[in-house]
């Protein structure tokens, strides 16, 4: 076998076995601690501030994120006004919310 063969065929498997699933292996013992010591989440006092704005909201390990302007927040839900519509998101997921002007 040539050796473009071996990369492409072994390759995406190393970046997965490899670097991909033992980080989200290590998330998931993270949030796992976080439970057990009482689970901080992001308060819905914050995010209330910002009611009106324009956010850009991140989720996600591979940095989903969602740009719209944050409409309401009851419990752990954030309702958002984008361009497709109205989404809602669980405040527990939340990264980051950065202010679009």
């Amino acid at each position: 076998m040539n050796s473009s063969l071996w990369i492409a065929i072994y390759l995406p498997l190393f970046i997965i076995f490899v670097i991909i699933l033992p980080q989200q292996n290590a998330l998931r013992k993270i949030v796992v601690k976080k439970k057990k010591g009482g689970r901080k989440t992001m308060a819905n006092e914050v995010i209330k501030k910002y009611i009106g704005y324009k956010c850009n909201i991140s989720t996600g390990t591979f940095g989903a994120s969602l740009v719209g302007k944050i409409v309401d927040v009851k419990e752990n839900w954030i309702e958002v006004e984008t361009k497709k519509g109205v989404e809602l998101i669980n405040a527990e997921f939340v990264q980051t919310i950065k202010i679009v002007e």
